[in-house]
């Protein structure tokens, strides 16, 4: 296979230390990879360092020149609010390619699910998941041979992930894909670079196996050190032994013999098998168990996103108590994001609505998707006074413990990572013992550890969750209620099996990079076939997700086979 593109010896510093230390690596075609790590361990730099968008403070990137490369950002750039999506996507190409290959443009948008009648919107006016659909057309444009992909499944609802899931099997070309999803990966990719310690480890594997192989060397690595170990503190102690009795008797040669033992413990100490820094952080969530049948009770209540604007859906009646975990589920722009904004301000201004009645001891909890509770003009200490009534002291210890060392206590807000800013979050709703919790889209920025740490503690949080994810493993770990808005409506499902079905069941977009526009509508008959293809795929993610002794690896074996000859027979339709 030949290279598209080779990294030498990379490395970027920060104020606050390496970032990233002598990486080497090199990118052929055909890899399809996945880069995984904890929150700011520097995914989102590297990617910027590969398409030259900064500069590293030492080693080089080296190109091929047959290697057309395009990223597709994390976000939507500033930049491009104010262009409509035909202009963001034409703004790709130059000059001379605009009056040729424009045509593309319409072709990408049309192919990416976007209407004729949208294509005139300003890109600032769409959601999250339309943002993606938008980056990925404008990378597409310049047709690459590697793409860049950070997070592209942020902020995705369910139909779109399994769009963009199809996409990526369906693609021809290589790509790097940063992302906490390990469904997602474990599907598309063929390999896992894992970022940690300001290194990068390679697995020829997808990620799911690659963590367990990296565990499985951090286990043989923790066993030699330990014997590595054991023998500097026999030599250590024999040399100071030496040393004593040396100067007891006044025996030069027992002197001499300590200090060549002395000089062989600094050797076996320079060459000992390093071990992993480990990750500190705990994510925690306690609650408040009420003594009340009732956290929340909803009537009649309609749900819009602005005041001024049409309901998105209507709600008859539902109650919250203690205990129940519900996961608010349904296409992105549906309301479930305003259902939380809706409830958070009538907490906080104590509105007097007989469509919304709080428990009247409640104490609420808000994680907000945008995280803009957070002040960007706080330092990190200042941004965990309103949680809870801690002193100073107490603050920098919940600051040390989740990974900001000392001397970034003084460091804005401004200045965090994506993945930072929600892990600060999380220490302020850590700090804090909430009887009920709103938690829209909270697994955005979290990483893989961080993701089970949160089902693992939602399972035993004594108050009421509302949840809003698409995240399938959380959902089924943590969530006992689920709730679906679809058609403007809000319903409750027992099942979630029966509500998944319904949400693959709706029209798919089939991505064509040819010369025309393919709008694909799938028929009744591959229904069934889209239902048990999420069957399958839930089955796999949650045996996954168990212990390496209990997982069935036969039965993820057979799993797999019928999901690739399903997802063959849904690219033939």
């Amino acid at each position: 296979m030949s290279t598209l593109l080779t990294a030498q010896s990379l490395s970027i510093d920060t104020a606050f230390g390496p970032l990233l230390a002598d990486i080497t690596f090199t990118l052929k075609k055909g890899d399809r990879l996945g880069l995984i790590g904890h929150n700011g361990c520097g995914k989102s730099t590297l990617l910027k360092l590969l398409d030259g968008t900064i500069e590293p403070n030492s080693g080089s990137v080296t190109r091929a020149h047959h290697c057309l490369l395009a990223r597709v950002e994390q976000h939507l750039p500033e930049d491009l609010h104010s262009l409509t999506l035909l202009e963001a996507v034409i703004a790709r190409l130059s000059e001379a390619q605009q009056h040729i290959d424009g045509w593309r443009a319409q072709a990408l948008l049309a192919s990416m699910g976007f209407e004729e009648n949208a294509w005139q919107l300003t890109a600032g006016t769409l959601s999250g998941g339309q943002h993606t659909r938008l980056l990925l057309a404008r990378a597409l444009i310049t047709e690459p041979d590697l793409l860049l992909l950070d997070e592209p499944s942020n902020h995705l609802d369910l139909p779109t992930l399994l769009w963009l899931e199809q996409f990526l099997r369906n693609w021809n070309g290589s790509f790097v894909l940063v992302s906490h999803d390990q469904h997602l990966l474990d599907n598309v990719t063929n390999g896992t670079w894992i970022l940690r310690d300001h290194g990068l480890s390679f697995f020829q594997l997808p990620c799911s196996a690659a963590r367990a192989a990296l565990e499985e060397r951090d286990r043989t690595d923790a066993h030699r050190h330990q014997t590595e170990q054991k023998e500097i503190d026999r030599i250590a102690a024999s040399a100071k032994r030496l040393a004593i009795w040396g100067k007891v008797y006044d025996n030069e040669d027992l002197a001499r013999k300590a200090k060549q033992m002395e000089k062989r413990v600094d050797k076996l100490k320079d060459s000992q098998t390093e071990l992993s820094a480990a990750n500190l952080w705990q994510l925690i969530l306690k609650g408040e168990a009420l003594p009340a049948n009732r956290l929340l009770e909803m009537e009649n209540l309609s749900v819009s996103p602005a005041p001024d604007c049409p309901p998105l859906f209507n709600l008859a009646m539902q109650r919250l108590k203690s205990g129940d975990r519900v996961a608010i589920i349904g296409k992105n722009g549906c309301g479930k994001s305003s259902l939380l904004r809706l409830l958070w301000q009538h907490y906080q201004q104590s509105q007097d609505d007989s469509t919304i009645r709080l428990h009247p001891r409640v104490e609420m909890g808000y994680y907000d998707q945008t995280l803009h509770q957070l002040r960007d003009g706080d330092t990190l200490l200042e941004a965990l006074e309103p949680f809870a009534p801690l002193s100073e002291r107490d603050r920098k210890m919940a600051l040390i413990s989740a990974g900001f060392a000392w001397l970034r206590h003084g460091q804005t807000v401004s200045t965090l990572s994506g993945g930072e800013r929600s892990r600060l979050l999380f220490v302020g709703l850590t700090l804090a013992r909430y009887s009920l919790l709103l938690l829209d889209e909270p697994t955005n920025h979290l990483d893989m550890e961080g993701k089970e740490a949160l089902a693992e503690t939602l399972q035993s949080f004594e108050g009421g969750v509302l949840l809003v994810t698409h995240d399938r493993t959380l959902i089924a770990k943590s969530c006992n209620r689920f709730w679906l808005i679809d058609n403007g409506e809000l319903s409750e499902w027992h099942s979630l099996e029966g509500l998944y079905a319904q949400l693959a069941g709706e029209n798919v977009v089939e991505i064509s990079l040819s010369r025309q526009v393919v709008e694909t509508v799938i028929p009744t008959e591959t229904e069934a076939w889209f239902e048990r293809l999420v069957e399958l795929e839930e089955k796999l993610a949650q045996d996954l997700a168990r212990k390496q002794s209990h997982q069935k690896p036969a039965l993820q074996q057979a799993w797999r086979e019928e999901i690739a000859e399903l997802s063959l027979r849904l690219e033939m339709e």
